[in-house]
């Protein structure tokens, strides 16, 4: 079953092995795990439902307890400790785009305030309640999941917005397709939570962010249902995909999604190279992702978070004799791993590989085959679960992550890491601060830094030190010249950043856009939109 208070199934664990615990005790102190509160401790603080009855509405308060919030570490913070200060007055699950229309005519006529929930995932603050006098309810889209149509001659599938990652993969292997989206959540989120999110996949160099891989839609608007068909290239006019994308919810419920697909690659590969320094590493990454090579990814790890991936790798032994190996190829403290992959047919593959390796080679990069990458892909959803295991051993996990121009890379991550520990000077805490460029552009790179530090055990102390913290980091993305999300979305924890990016009259713009489609202002108040905007 899914946990309800932290990541994935409670069937599935990331166990932190002796010697990883022993690095992370050696970087940041030794600390004690937390007291979580039990499921039905908070269930029995959920209050009456302030909603008129609807048949297709679950009132019930362990739906509304699993539906309040997301998985941020806040979210985390508020599950683990008790602390839910507000909860949706109930759920409903429609099953079509009747319902969904039904549930707006519903909400206007009775100013009820309403969140879309896909898979639960966000981590920005996209599905907490916030404070108001309006009733909450939360959207379920789970059940709008079926592959609706295919087209093979287009190369397109539509699906219900509510289908989860593996399950529209599966639907499309079984015909021989695929889309080619794997976020780092792909197991629990949705394609709509992709598309209103600007999602992007761990293989996004081959088959395109979710903007590349959206053909059209069907949304749900307070005013009225807006169709955006489906078109290779258009010149009419402002693309309305464009207003669809990144709206997380403002604009109305996504029912229908088609995407463009593609045929199942007929090899894949992945391997690993490492360089002896970053600024090696940086420069090559940048030459092959500007060569155009046909890869399907690239995904290069700084000198702290490639020994932290090495310490909780296990296979010591194994670990130890290719550290001896490189330190002979000149590659010690320093050294940065970078992970190549490419997909499709088997001679592009081996072309495209061979093409990275010999790029690589001129900055001294050493290749070490494709054991190292087909473990990291075998495992690529588990490693989240590394957030479960680190709470119970008293750590807390975050991430960051932005995107920004190639001059400008080094010293964003530079100063994301410094910002997050000196976030911590004044309570004599260490943070261990690692980072890795995800999806590599010829422009520039996303830049995803990952914070991991003690917990107090107590939750004012520690959403303290987080809110320090994340504040810190995103301060230092503004100052550097990033976005402040290349893949996380807004929601609430970056809405403050939002405009220093779009400035007064991208803000005003997009405030004038939602009342359009939302005259009431129902739908997910107070995300992306910088607070005071909230209210329409």
């Amino acid at each position: 079953m899914r946990r309800w208070n932290g990541w994935g199934d409670d069937s599935i664990t990331y166990a932190i092995n002796a010697d990883a615990l022993a690095f992370l005790q050696t970087r940041i102190g030794q600390s004690l795990p937390p007291t979580d509160v039990e499921l039905d401790q908070v269930c029995s603080q959920v209050p009456v439902s302030r909603l008129p009855a609807n048949d297709l509405i679950d009132t019930a308060a362990l739906g509304r307890v699993r539906h309040s919030l997301g998985q941020s570490l806040p979210d985390w913070l508020k599950m683990r400790f008790g602390k839910i200060s507000h909860f949706p007055d109930g759920v409903a699950y429609p099953e079509s785009a009747e319902d969904v229309r039904g549930l707006l005519d519903y909400a206007a006529l009775h100013d009820i305030a309403l969140i879309p929930y896909g898979g639960g995932t966000s981590v920005v603050g996209h599905l907490a309640v916030t404070e108001g006098a309006r009733p909450v309810l939360s959207v379920d889209m789970s059940r709008m999941s079926q592959l609706l149509n295919l087209d093979k001659e287009a190369q397109l599938a539509t699906f219900g917005a509510g289908v989860f990652g593996p399950d529209l993969e599966a639907q499309l292997r079984a015909l021989g397709y695929t889309l080619g989206h794997f976020p780092q959540s792909f197991e629990y989120s949705t394609l709509g939570g992709w598309v209103v999110t600007r999602s992007s996949g761990q293989q996004s160099l081959r088959y395109g962010r979710i903007e590349q891989l959206l053909a059209g839609a069907r949304i749900e608007t307070p005013a009225g249902r807006l169709d955006i068909q489906t078109f290779p290239a258009s010149a009419a006019g402002p693309d309305l995909r464009e207003i669809l994308l990144g709206s997380e919810g403002r604009m109305g419920i996504l029912t229908d999604v088609t995407v463009r697909i593609t045929p199942l690659p007929a090899c894949e590969e992945f391997h690993a190279v490492f360089f002896p320094d970053w600024d090696a590493a940086q420069t090559a990454v940048r030459t092959i992702a500007q060569a155009k090579l046909g890869l399907s990814m690239l995904r290069l790890s700084n000198a702290t978070e490639t020994l932290t991936s090495l310490a909780l790798a296990g296979h010591k032994k194994l670990i130890g004799l290719l550290e001896c190996y490189l330190r002979l190829r000149d590659c010690d403290e320093g050294k940065c791993l970078l992970l190549i992959g490419a997909s499709g047919e088997k001679s592009q593959v081996r072309h495209a590989v061979r093409s990275a390796l010999k790029i690589s080679s001129l900055y001294k990069g050493v290749s070490v085959g494709k054991t190292m990458g087909e473990k990291w892909k075998q495992g690529r959803f588990r490693n989240v679960y590394l957030r479960n295991s680190a709470w119970q051993q008293g750590y807390a996990i975050d991430t960051v992550e932005t995107a920004c121009d190639w001059p400008k890379v080094k010293t964003m991550m530079l100063g994301m890491e410094e910002a997050g520990k000196v976030a911590m000077d004044n309570e004599n805490e260490q943070v261990h601060a690692y980072t890795h460029l995800s999806h590599l552009y010829g422009q520039g790179a996303s830049v995803y830094s990952t914070f991991v530090y003690r917990l107090t055990g107590d939750y004012e102390q520690d959403h303290a030190r987080w809110r320090k913290l994340k504040s810190a980091v995103s301060a230092a993305i503004v100052a550097n010249g990033g976005t402040i999300s290349h893949q996380h979305g807004v929601g609430s924890d970056h809405a403050p950043y939002l405009q220093a990016e779009k400035g007064s009259l991208g803000i005003s713009s997009m405030r004038h856009l939602f009342r359009h489609f939302d005259p009431q202002g129902i739908m997910n108040p107070g995300k992306l939109l910088p607070a005071e905007d909230s209210k329409l």
